[in-house]
């Protein structure tokens, strides 16, 4: 066997199978689904041979455009509308996908937003609104994720690597990010027996929107230069975290995976 033969059998057998006639596609869920990290997630995953339920919370036309990227590469997908913090919303959410594919594989939580300011000077109003999406729609997606998904199922939230780094200005949303973390952790352990697995990934500095906006050239420039691999992270850096997490990482549980090139 060729040394390029050989690898080619390796990346095979790292690849979640295609589905066939004969076996059904996994389904999954992925909240923030429009764009930056969740949608890169949600075409990473359809390319695995998931179907994927794209959601968004008010940009439609960037769901609708994940869609059609999904489908025009032999995908499948449907984009959805949900307010994560809204448990009626999220359950109308699950609705839609056992509806539409059968039921529940996978549930990426991607969504989230985020305010920086001192904890001194931070507006109580954006706190209010970080506390709401972050850690209240971390946890109304976990708890519909914990009655509907289906055993052999994964369940992935996402956190964030400015938790342990501790930057000033970001008090409030690293707080959020902790209580992710603490519900991630102890959903793995609640759902014992279940066959389900339970874990964060907590990006480092990635270019996306939510990162960038903001931030001045020497803020961005300085940030990219501090992991080892000197660069920021990208939205497909994380969907291969998710793509692992989602598929063969079926010993990986209640664990936080700081992607995030190597930052201490």
């Amino acid at each position: 066997m060729t040394e390029q033969t050989q690898t080619q059998t390796q990346t095979q057998a790292r690849s979640e199978p295609a589905p066939t006639a004969d076996a059904p596609r996994r389904v999954a869920v992925v909240t923030g689904g429009s764009r930056g990290i969740g949608r890169e997630s949600a075409e990473r995953l359809a390319a695995d041979g998931l179907a994927v339920v794209v959601t968004y919370a008010g940009g439609k036309d960037e769901a609708e455009a994940a869609v059609a990227a999904i489908t025009a590469a032999g995908g499948r997908a449907i984009a959805h509308q949900a307010d994560v913090a809204d448990e009626t919303a999220v359950a109308g959410l699950f609705d839609a996908a056992e509806q539409a594919y059968g039921g529940v594989d996978v549930v990426v939580h991607a969504a989230g937003v985020m305010a920086l300011a001192p904890l001194a000077d931070l507006d109580l109003d954006a706190l209010d609104r970080m506390i709401r999406t972050n850690i209240r729609g971390t946890f109304v997606v976990d708890q519909q994720a914990a009655r509907r998904v289906r055993a052999g199922g994964a369940v992935i939230n996402f956190s964030s690597s400015v938790l342990s780094l501790a930057l000033p200005g970001y008090t409030a949303y690293a707080a959020t990010k902790g209580a992710v973390e603490a519900m991630t952790l102890i959903l793995a352990r609640e759902l014992r027996g279940r066959d389900i697995t339970v874990n964060a990934v907590a990006p480092g500095p990635t270019a996306t929107a939510l990162f960038l906006d903001g931030k001045d050239e020497e803020t961005v420039a300085r940030m990219a230069a501090q992991p080892p691999l000197e660069r920021l992270g990208t939205p497909q850096d994380m969907a291969e975290v998710v793509s692992f997490l989602a598929g063969p990482a079926r010993w990986v549980n209640g664990q936080v995976l700081r992607a995030n090139g190597g930052i201490v």
